[in-house]
């Protein structure tokens, strides 16, 4: 019995693809070099398509960045379930960091270029500042979930926030090669941040 021939692939839909040619485009000749005629070239199709879906070039990074957001999101969220708010804190900011390691060009589009200007983008600040809130959320489970309280919640998420992304800058530059550090101190690096964490948190109190 003769085989059958497989069906054809079915190609993605042109807003999804210029999405993923777009992340192939910023890996390959950074993020100041993205247009939307490059993205139409690695795709094969006219240069007017992609403005079908993205007006303009800014609005096609957005949603790149959006993205990012997104899997930052989930992958916080896998950190799993804990009764202690402290362990929670603890896990979240280990997740972040592997994160930061693990996806180094997201997190530079997420935290490090300048946000697109030429127009609105609604989602990607809803994402954005839904990836903030997974931090609040823990905090307030440490503070409580009053309004006399939440000033306290977000000076210290954005305590916790600037110092766990200072050590993802450092551990993802090229400059922590350079430093002649043992290798058992880049190793604890991550634990030692979190318990100084505890400890400037503890001492607010």
């Amino acid at each position: 019995m003769p085989k059958k021939t497989p069906p054809p692939a079915v190609p993605l839909e042109l807003r999804e693809a210029c999405v993923i040619a777009a992340r192939e485009v910023i890996a390959e000749k950074g993020v100041e070099n993205l247009s939307l005629r490059d993205v139409a070239r690695k795709l094969g199709v006219s240069h007017q398509a992609p403005y079908k879906h993205y007006p303009s070039r800014d609005h096609l990074l957005a949603e790149v960045m959006r993205r990012c957001f997104q899997r930052f999101a989930q992958h916080l969220d896998a950190r799993g379930q804990f009764d202690d708010p402290k362990e929670d804190l603890a896990a979240l900011g280990r997740q972040y960091l592997s994160y930061a390691r693990e996806h180094p060009l997201e997190y530079r589009l997420m935290l490090e270029i300048p946000w697109p200007e030429s127009a609105e983008h609604p989602d990607l600040i809803r994402d954005a500042v839904h990836t903030f809130d997974i931090l609040r959320k823990v905090l307030r489970r440490l503070h409580g979930d009053s309004a006399a309280s939440q000033d306290r919640v977000d000076l210290d998420a954005l305590y916790i926030w600037s110092t766990v992304h200072g050590l993802a800058g450092v551990m993802n530059g090229d400059c922590i090669d350079k430093l002649k550090l043992k290798p058992k101190v880049l190793t604890q690096a991550i634990e030692h941040l979190i318990k100084m964490v505890e400890l400037g948190l503890a001492a607010k109190q």
